[in-house]
């Protein structure tokens, strides 16, 4: 069973004296959301799993039984869904990605499973209503402003089955200050890369727990809470009644 390792006011204290000393120091632009990942494609795994490999291996264990149709954005190469399909080996996978690349991993991991692999923004691709059990984010949503959140909540709302639920794992501020403090660095790193605002970019911009709950509240779901914390990585689960 993962055991909770939450901060205490000292712990944050000297995490935000760290992040305030790097953000200082840091002054790359911002890179392109897709572009970024391709270019870490033979990287991604190792970091991903050596941040979060007790997660990926666990996720599953937070899902009813008998999931049968989910729904997966921002899935990447599909590190979450090796700990799904071990559970649920019968489950229908839609996966939702920006990078093709990380797409054809993906394909090649889950060829014998029902994986169905879509390359598009899931801000913007069409999800039909009612659709799936239940659905997941993996260490994804956290590069995404507060605003634009409420919008993935709504539509993820919208897919689920009446009596589905939603599953988030990710990374938050630990207050506001570094919410506001993660906000500004993406301002800076936006603007120094020349992008506009309706490109996509790998910046982290994480929203506090209180935030991600409202934010889930205020797309419909029922019964938001924390399953689980490590930190800054948080577990959401949310419901869907009506």
């Amino acid at each position: 069973m993962l055991e909770n390792k939450i901060r205490t006011q000292e712990e944050i204290s000297t995490y935000l004296r760290e992040l305030k000393k790097w953000m200082a120091e840091e002054d790359a632009p911002a890179e392109e959301m897709a572009a970024f990942f391709t270019k870490r494609l033979d990287t991604y795994e190792d970091v991903h799993l050596g941040n979060w490999g007790e997660l990926y291996a666990h996720i599953a264990d937070f899902f009813d039984g008998g999931l049968d149709l989910l729904l997966d954005i921002g899935c990447g190469t599909g590190l979450e869904l090796e700990s799904i399909y071990r559970r649920f080996p019968a489950a229908k996978v839609t996966g939702i990605d920006l990078s093709s690349h990380m797409l054809a991993k993906a394909r090649e991991k889950f060829q014998n499973r029902a994986f169905r692999a879509i390359e598009a923004d899931y801000f913007t691709y069409p999800l039909p209503a009612g659709a799936f059990d239940a659905a997941l984010s993996f260490e994804t949503l956290h590069h995404f402003p507060y605003e634009r959140k409420g919008e993935i909540y709504k539509k993820l709302f919208h897919t689920l089955k009446n009596g589905g639920y939603y599953i988030e794992c990710d990374y938050v501020a630990c207050c506001q200050e570094e919410e506001d403090l993660c906000r500004e660095r993406c301002r800076r790193a936006r603007a120094k890369g020349s992008l506009p605002e309706n490109v996509w970019i790998h910046i982290d911009t994480p929203l506090t727990m209180e935030h991600q709950l409202e934010l889930m509240r205020n797309a419909g779901f029922q019964n938001a809470r924390v399953l689980h914390q490590n930190c800054g990585t948080v577990l959401f689960r949310a419901e869907k009644y009506i």
